[in-house]
Order: structure tokens, then C-alpha cells, then sequence
């Protein structure tokens, strides 16, 4: 009960400085230790007293500091390695702290990769910057931060905001470099940002001038084009929609390996995740757009104008969203659009039957405060009319920019434009968990696709007689393949002889997603289908490769041998699951044919060899998995790769990690796994030691 109350009593204590303390300013030199994952820094902050107060406190976790100086003055401080509080030294008006400080940090900051391709990124979101910078936790301090950054010339280091300048240490042959970081406006910490690593970048210009700088690894040329697609089109098309222009001078793309999540919003700079870096097959399988528009529309909904709380975090997930999907209709279509609004009504009916917490709630789902804050500004949209919406959005945005809102501030917006109920939107779809049924349902119909898809829907249960000549006439129409995927999913039990005609057209269609959803759905191929078949093998999708693959490589074993060879470069995506693939059917075959082909049992050594390599450190945790899976299926006696197991279980990206643990809770339920991992232990690192320990029960 005592750490629960000094808890809520530092909470309070801060909540009652952002009333008396306005800091302003930041300016910051950070240099990060790639070797000794620390981060040394100089940081000094201006700041404006508006009324007495004691003490005034930084967040800073485990840091240690010198060089203390407010007003130019060395003043006393406490250290809690939870805070740096300042209890004296300062006065009313104008003043300014400096210091020195050092850290390593335990979050928040990541050192990843070797050699070359290491790289240095943050993900502070929510209130983890403290972790590598002095910082506030919390979002209602807004701060200007200028960071400049010194690190190996070699690499290229970014940041929020203009970059200003570059330059070297004295003499001029010296290995590092300073990168020079401004910012005009304030922000939160969380939205402050850094990423090194061996990037090039292409410039694109918006319509209004914002510089667009899309960043890429130098091997990954020739998946820029597939990457940024339509980025220009959707920032031109969001900074007219939502009627602000953009609120910063410059916008930022930085795809990082083993990300924590999709994206992440930092204030002019995005940070995403490398496995959304892909090619015209990666592109038709899943693309950046939706997290590229996402991010964006955070730029104003959460950056520019930032919620108080987690209550209202649907301000800024809910906006993104909607504003996301709305690119997406600028780019795909109408159809696109309800197409998706259906799969996240679908979504959030079969959630609200067992998820009670509503959007008004800090504990409430990503769900809710993503998909149900998506739907519930359509309601408000569709109810006042764009033009009034976009009127409330620009007003909303002008009013509380660089500022912290509620709901209640936004609704406020709405009413000036309409005579919009908003006390009851906010019980229906703000306050209650339940799922808004007859709203959804009537606004999905306003569209044409979405009544067709709706009535054909309702045809799962007829006779394939009653309903054949409609699904032929649908599979050879122009409509948009969401349809004719729903046509395929009527006839997937069919025997194959009474619907051989309808999979032709489906085939003919020359639909990616039509043609996808044929690779997945055919389980028993007849050797009539099996020519057309192979002809998915050369798809431009990887998904709809994997799936033809594995159900020729079932229904063909005689034909085996060609499938490998045709299979033999491929790689897939950033989890090269492909490759994988591929290396699991060499030792298949190898186990198969043994015995009558030499080659086979040498492409399967060569082939193990390989996937234990993708179980290393030295790959990213997606093609790490991937390896595991295949791996741990057949083969969990290799020492390698139990030994790579125990590391995934101290990797930063807490997903891998929860992997790595549960496989090996799984493993050691049989004593055989169990003696094996014991006898491992003296040749692990100490943090690998105590995980495996833990695990053990040791």
C-alpha cells in the first residue's frame, strides 16, 4: 500500500507542476555508444516559474548526472533514479537548467543489428523518453526540443524536426559527425524520436511544399517505389481533407528492423517497421499504405493536438484510423473503403460480446480505440454531412493546436455546426461497450458494393443450383474482388465437377485476391485443374505462391522435383518465409527419396545448415520464428538450435520473446528436452542463464 500511494502521490505532484512550471525549450547533444548501448548527453531546458513551488522535477530512469547548473549557478539536486528534482537555485519568471548526464538504458531506446547494418532507434510512446532522455512522463508538458546528434559518419542519424546543420569534430578526419535538429513548435516527449543507421533517403515535394523524405537500407533500391507508393498522394490528399496544413516544415519515413510495432507517429518523423519494406509481390500481399496514411493523420490527431489522458486516447486512434481509411478510398476506391468499415464492424460485433470496456476508458481495446473510434466518426460524418464535419475537424485542430484536449472539447466543435446530439453519441458509442448494430448496418448500405455483398451473403445457405447462375455472373463481372472472393467461398465444398466452370472464370479473373483465395481454398486438385493450378506458382503475390505450392506439393508427389526447381530462388517477404518453405521441402524430399537420389540428401544438409543460420541473433525475430517453427517441428534436438531458443527469450521485442518462453515451457514438459536445456546452461550468457532458470524453475 505504501509504493501505491507514493505512486499517486508522484502522479499529483506532477499533475500540480504543469500548473506552476511551464518548460519551453530543450535543447539537447546526445551521443549514443552502439558498443556499450549507453547514452551520454548535455542537456540544458528553459523554463518559465508561474507560481511558488518547492521542487521541480524532470523524469530521468537510472540516470546519473554532474554538472548541474540552474541559471548559471551549480545548484543541489536529487537523484531518486526516477527523477531529477530541483529544489533550488530557481525564482519566478525566467529561468534555465543545465547538466551532463548518463545512461544505459534498459527500454526505449534499442541497439540492434552488427557491423553495417546496426542501427539505433526509440519507441517512446506513451512516457518511456526518460528512459535515454530527460524528459517529462507526462503528455501535458509540451516542449520544443532541438537534438543534436553525434555519432559515426558513416551512418546517417535523424531526428525531429529541420535538420539545420551537419558537422565534424576537429580535425576534419575524425570518424563522427553532428547532426543539428530544430524544431519551431512544441510537442510531448513521448513524439520525440532518434534513428541511426545505414539509410539513404529520395525527396519528395507536397503540394504545398512540405519536403517528403522516404528512407530506405541501400539493398533495398528496388523496393522504394513499392513502399512509398502513393505517399505523396496521401499527404496531399490528407492536408486537403482535413482542411490544416500540415503543422511542421518537414515529414519523415524510417523503416527499422525488429520494430516493436507497425509505426510510430514521433512529431514530423515516422518510424516504421522493415517488413512493411517490400516489393510488387510483398505490395499485393500487404502493403505500408494503411500504416503510412495511419501515421501520417497523427502528425494532426495526437501530435498537434494531444489527449490528456488514456481516456480520451480515441482522439488520437480513432482520427488516425478514419483519416487512414479515407487515404485509402482517395487511393482504392468506395469500395475499398466499406469494404474495410465492414471487417472492422465484423471485428467489433464478435468483440463486444465479451469486451465490456468502452472507448471512454484507458483500459479499453486497441479495438475500441481504433476501429470503434474509426466507426463512430463516420456516424458523426455521415450524420451532420462532410462539409459540416470538415468545418468542426478544422476548427477543432485550430483552436487546441500544440495544446491537450478531452472529448468533450471536440464534441464541442460539432455542436457549433449542427444540431448533432452529441450527449447521446456519447453514450451509444463512447460510453457503452455495446455494439451499435443498426447504425453500422444502415450506413454499410448506403453502398451499392456493400448491399451486393450483403445479399450474396445471405445465399451461404442456398442450394448451389439456385444460386449458380448468380455466382457465374458475379465471377465475370467488373466488381470489386471482395465479391467474387465471396463467390469462391460459396463453392470451396462444392465438388470440384459441378464447379469447375465457376474456379475457370475465378482463374480467368486475373484478380490477385480472387486468385489468392483459389490457392487457399482447394484442398483435393484434380489433375484436370492441376495445369491451371501452376499457373498461381507465378503469381505476384507470395501469399497465393505458399499456398499453391503446398497443395501441389501434396496432391503431386511425383512432381516434387519440379516444384523444388521452381521454388529454388525464392525468398518472400522481410521473414523470408518462402525461402523457409522451400528449405523444408529439400528435406521432405530428402527423407522421401533418400535412398535413390544422393543430391537430395546433400540439398537437405545444405538446407538444415541454412534454416539453423536463421535461428541466429545475427537475423531479425520474424525470420528467427519462422526458422523456429520449421525447426522445432522435426528437429529439436540440434544444440544450435536450442541455444538460439534460450536467446530469443532476452531479445527486446517483447512478441519474440513470449515466443521463445512458451516454446520452451512446451520442450521441457518431456525430461529428454528438459536434461538437454540444463546441459546448456554453462554455456550460456548470464542473462540468457536466468531466463533459462526461470523457466526451469530453478
Amino acid at each position: 500500500m505504501k509504493y501505491l500511494i507514493l505512486f499517486f502521490f508522484s502522479i499529483l505532484s506532477f499533475g500540480q507542476q504543469t500548473t506552476k512550471v511551464d518548460f519551453i525549450k530543450c535543447d539537447a547533444f546526445i551521443s549514443p555508444n552502439f558498443d556499450l548501448k549507453s547514452v551520454d548527453g548535455t542537456v540544458s531546458y528553459e523554463f518559465k516559474v508561474l507560481s511558488e513551488i518547492d521542487s521541480i522535477r524532470i523524469d530521468a530512469k537510472n540516470m546519473d548526472f554532474s554538472n548541474v547548473l540552474i541559471n548559471g549557478k551549480s545548484s543541489n539536486y536529487i537523484n531518486n533514479k526516477k527523477e531529477l528534482i530541483l529544489f533550488e537555485g530557481f525564482k519566478k519568471g525566467k529561468n534555465k537548467v543545465s547538466f551532463t548526464y548518463k545512461v544505459t538504458p534498459k527500454q526505449t531506446i534499442y541497439f540492434t543489428g552488427i557491423g553495417d547494418g546496426q542501427q539505433i532507434w526509440t519507441q517512446g510512446q506513451g512516457k518511456y523518453t526518460s528512459h535515454w532522455l530527460p524528459s517529462f512522463d507526462d503528455v501535458n508538458e509540451k516542449v520544443i526540443f532541438n537534438i543534436a546528434v553525434d555519432f559515426d559518419k558513416n551512418f546517417a542519424s535523424i531526428s525531429n524536426g529541420i535538420l539545420e546543420s551537419t558537422g565534424n569534430y576537429p580535425p576534419l578526419t575524425a570518424t563522427t559527425k553532428i547532426w543539428y535538429y530544430k524544431m519551431q513548435k512544441p510537442m510531448s516527449s513521448y513524439l520525440v524520436m532518434l534513428a541511426i543507421g545505414d539509410f539513404l533517403y529520395k525527396t519528395e515535394t507536397s503540394q504545398s511544399g512540405i519536403p517528403l523524405e522516404n528512407y530506405y537500407k541501400p539493398i533495398d533500391e528496388d523496393k522504394y517505389q513499392y513502399t512509398y507508393k502513393d505517399s505523396k498522394t496521401i499527404f496531399d490528399f490528407l492536408e486537403k481533407e482535413i482542411g490544416v496544413k500540415y503543422p511542421w516544415k518537414v515529414y519523415r519515413q524510417v523503416p527499422v528492423e525488429d520494430f516493436l510495432y507497425a509505426g510510430m507517429e514521433n512529431t514530423s518523423a515516422t518510424i516504421f517497421s522493415q517488413d512493411y519494406v517490400v516489393d510488387e509481390s510483398g505490395f499485393n500481399d500487404r502493403n505500408y499504405l494503411n500504416v503510412n496514411a495511419h501515421e501520417l493523420a497523427h502528425q494532426w490527431f495526437g501530435d498537434l493536438v494531444t489527449a490528456k489522458s488514456g481516456k480520451h486516447h480515441w482522439l488520437q486512434e480513432g482520427f488516425a484510423t478514419y483519416y487512414a481509411s479515407l487515404a485509402e478510398r482517395e487511393v482504392f476506391g468506395d469500395d475499398y473503403f466499406y469494404n474495410q468499415l465492414f471487417s472492422y464492424a465484423n471485428r467489433l460485433k464478435v468483440a463486444a460480446k465479451t469486451d465490456t470496456i468502452p472507448i471512454m476508458n484507458e483500459k479499453a481495446s486497441s479495438l475500441s480505440f481504433y476501429q470503434k473510434g474509426a466507426w463512430a466518426l463516420h456516424f458523426i460524418r455521415e450524420s451532420i454531412g462532410e462539409k459540416k464535419f470538415r468545418k468542426a475537424v478544422k476548427s477543432y485542430l485550430k483552436k487546441y493546436q500544440y495544446k491537450n484536449v478531452e472529448t468533450d472539447d471536440f464534441l464541442a466543435e460539432i455542436r457549433k455546426v449542427s444540431d448533432f446530439d452529441t450527449e447521446k453519441f456519447k453514450k451509444v458509442w463512447l460510453e457503452d461497450y455495446k455494439y451499435p448494430a443498426n447504425d453500422i448496418n444502415f450506413l454499410l448500405k448506403k453502398n451499392g458494393f456493400m448491399r451486393d455483398l450483403l445479399k450474396l451473403q445471405y445465399e451461404r445457405k442456398s442450394k448451389l443450383e439456385d444460386k449458380y447462375n448468380l455466382l457465374k455472373v458475379i465471377l465475370t463481372s467488373d466488381s470489386y474482388s471482395a465479391l467474387k472472393v465471396e463467390a469462391v467461398y460459396q463453392i470451396r465444398n462444392e465438388p470440384f465437377e459441378k464447379v469447375s466452370e465457376l474456379y475457370d472464370l475465378a482463374m480467368k479473373s486475373n484478380d490477385i485476391a480472387v486468385r489468392r483465395f483459389v490457392a487457399q481454398s482447394i484442398e483435393k486438385i484434380p489433375e484436370s485443374f492441376k495445369s491451371e493450378f501452376e499457373t498461381l506458382l507465378n503469381d505476384k503475390s507470395y501469399e497465393t505462391n505458399q499456398a499453391a505450392f503446398i497443395s501441389l506439393w501434396k496432391n503431386f508427389p511425383n512432381e516434387q522435383s519440379k516444384y523444388l526447381e521452381i521454388a529454388k530462388n525464392w525468398e518472400g517477404r522481410n521473414d523470408k518465409e518462402l525461402r523457409i518453405l522451400y528449405l523444408n521441402a529439400c528435406m521432405n524430399y530428402a527423407d522421401v527419396h533418400e535412398l535413390d537420389d544422393k543430391m537430395a540428401s546433400i540439398n537437405a544438409l545444405k538446407a538444415l545448415s541454412e534454416l539453423v543460420r536463421y535461428t541466429s541473433p545475427s537475423y531479425e525475430s520474424s525470420i528467427r520464428q519462422n526458422a523456429f517453427e520449421s525447426l522445432l517441428s522435426n528437429y529439436t534436438e540440434n544444440k544450435e538450435v536450442l541455444k538460439n531458443l534460450v536467446n530469443a527469450t532476452i531479445h527486446h521485442k517483447w512478441q519474440f520473446t513470449k515466443y521463445g518462453r512458451d516454446k520452451i515451457r512446451n520442450l521441457i514438459k518431456d525430461e529428454r528436452y528438459l536434461n538437454q536445456f540444463k546441459k546448456l546452461l554453462p554455456e550460456l550468457s548470464v542473462d540468457e542463464q536466468n531466463q533459462l532458470n526461470k523457466l526451469l524453475g530453478i
